[in-house]
């Protein structure tokens, strides 16, 4: 009797899951077949073309730390290069990328700590600014809040660079107006950078 009752079941069962994934109400169904299916693809995609993937992920990663403007700097008995990777507009917001590489050799560090900080005890990056010198307006660090606890959306960098190392840093500001192209930008204790374009 079993056996005679399990094939049936067994049409009944895939039926009504087949039906399950095609019903346009049953989104879930649907999508969880889509990611299987596009799982397995990536999968096998990966095994025979491992090479050209890596490689092409190298080249956007190289591509988006390119550096639009670049100074070296001495700070603190350090010496150090900035590269601007980034000053990119979206709406109302721009986010300012950057990277600070200490040029020197192992074991000196630099201790960013609050050297691009607002405030004594500020270990973030909420001092530096876009100087807009057409209107003559300066921008500061978005904050998440009104008060004044509130937090930069920003970069926290209470951390030391050793020598031969890097660190990417990041802050978000509002928007310059649409026609402004190029803006300076100030970094406490680093310098300005002139013209920095804006993306």
């Amino acid at each position: 009797m079993r056996r005679g009752t399990t094939p049936v079941t067994a049409v009944v069962l895939a039926a009504a899951l087949t039906g399950c994934g095609i019903l346009p109400d049953r989104q879930g169904g649907g999508g969880e077949e889509r990611q299987a299916a596009s799982q397995s693809q990536t999968v096998s995609q990966s095994q025979t073309e491992e090479p050209a993937t890596a490689e092409a992920q190298t080249s956007a990663a190289a591509e988006e730390l390119r550096a639009i403007a670049s100074r070296k700097v001495a700070n603190d008995e350090s010496n150090l290069r900035i590269d601007i990777t980034g000053l990119k507009r979206q709406g109302k917001i721009a986010t300012l990328t950057w990277t600070v590489a200490n040029l020197d050799t192992a074991p000196d560090d630099w201790y960013v700590g609050n050297k691009l900080g607002s405030a004594t005890l500020d270990w973030t990056v909420s001092g530096v600014t876009l100087i807009d010198s057409v209107n003559g307006r300066r921008y500061r660090v978005a904050r998440n809040g009104t008060d004044e606890k509130a937090a930069c959306v920003c970069s926290r960098v209470n951390v030391r660079i050793k020598g031969g190392g890097s660190l990417e840093m990041y802050a978000v500001y509002g928007a310059p107006p649409p026609d402004i192209t190029k803006v300076n930008v100030e970094f406490p204790n680093l310098g300005v950078f002139t013209d920095v374009p804006v993306s």
